[in-house]
């Protein structure tokens, strides 16, 4: 998505010192071999506030050019700023920063003419430096905006890279092996520890079908209470909902999570209507009975993860 262009935010000050500075090293590269004293102090004067406003103008455009066009998002990522960030927020952030461009063009007209019009040396070097403290004081009202967008650039370049193609995800309870048979699957890496709520982001895999990519993830987190669900479930609902073009719901008979509750979770998701796949889990460890009575009752689901696979495969068109 281009997350990862998006400029790095200062504070006010950072903007302020580098438009001073470059407006006194532009003063000081102007030849003045002719005119009063009054005239080569307005040319100065001029060429210092004309060098700020350009700065300003400069630094506020590249910022806000370098956040994507949030109308022009897919859903999937429209919903997770929305969550995350809050896209009213943002958007005004940044309309912040478009009315300070706004105002440095407004200021430098006004006070071009007053230099211009100057009657003496004082009034021309009085005029720069009002124009200095309204460019100062326009900066430092949106400094809390600064600030957000840098914080709103560390979330966005946080955000899982999902790519528009066909996608698989695996949903269940926490540590009923996603990211194991995400790694059977695709032959991914994930990092894969002993206790529950290890995954820190959506994990991600991809599988061939002759010359199409397939897109795998691995959805962390329990999923079965959004309004209490961290960023990171957040993600991978919104990753079911919005991403997902089959679902593999796992089902682990060892885990503490009663066989009850995963039904829930599996209700929950069906809602979503998209086609689902079950795997059962873990099967090295558990009764063979018990993985036949999960089979009976469970006519279509897997516990073998090859012949999932090529069941996955087989509904790639």
């Amino acid at each position: 998505m281009g997350f990862e262009k998006i400029r790095v935010v200062s504070k006010y000050d950072f903007y302020i010192d580098m438009a001073f500075r470059n407006a006194n090293k532009k003063a000081k590269s102007i030849a003045l071999k002719k005119g009063t004293p009054l005239e080569k102090k307005k040319k100065i004067e001029t060429a210092k506030i004309t060098t700020v406003k350009d700065v300003i103008n400069k630094q506020m455009n590249a910022i806000v050019k370098s956040f994507p066009s949030f109308n022009d998002l897919t859903d999937f990522y429209r919903e997770l700023v929305k969550i995350t960030i809050g896209l009213a927020d943002l958007k005004q952030s940044l309309g912040a920063l478009s009315w300070a461009r706004r105002k440095s063009n407004e200021f430098f007209r006004k006070y071009r003419i007053k230099i211009k019009t100057a009657k003496n040396i004082s009034s021309a070097e009085k005029y720069r430096k009002e124009f200095y403290g309204r460019i100062n004081s326009v900066l430092k009202q949106i400094n809390k905006d600064f600030i957000f967008l840098e914080n709103a650039r560390k979330q966005l370049r946080r955000f899982p890279v999902i790519k528009k193609r066909f996608t698989i995800a695996i949903a269940g309870f926490p540590n009923v092996g996603k990211s194991t048979l995400l790694s059977k699957i695709s032959g991914a890496k994930p990092e894969i520890a002993a206790y529950a709520f290890t995954t820190k982001g959506l994990m991600m895999g991809t599988i061939k079908k002759d010359d199409k990519k397939i897109q795998l993830i691995d959805t962390p987190g329990t999923l079965n209470r959004f309004n209490k669900m961290n960023d990171i479930e957040k993600q991978a609902w919104l990753a079911l909902k919005y991403v997902s073009d089959i679902i593999v719901y796992i089902f682990d008979l060892t885990e503490p999570y009663p066989v009850g509750e995963q039904e829930k979770l599996l209700k929950k998701i069906k809602e979503l209507k998209k086609p689902v796949l079950i795997y059962l889990s873990k099967t090295d460890i558990i009764e063979k009975q018990a993985i036949n009575d999960f089979l009976e009752k469970h006519k279509k689901a897997f516990a073998d993860y090859k012949k999932l696979k090529k069941e996955i495969l087989k509904k790639i068109k």
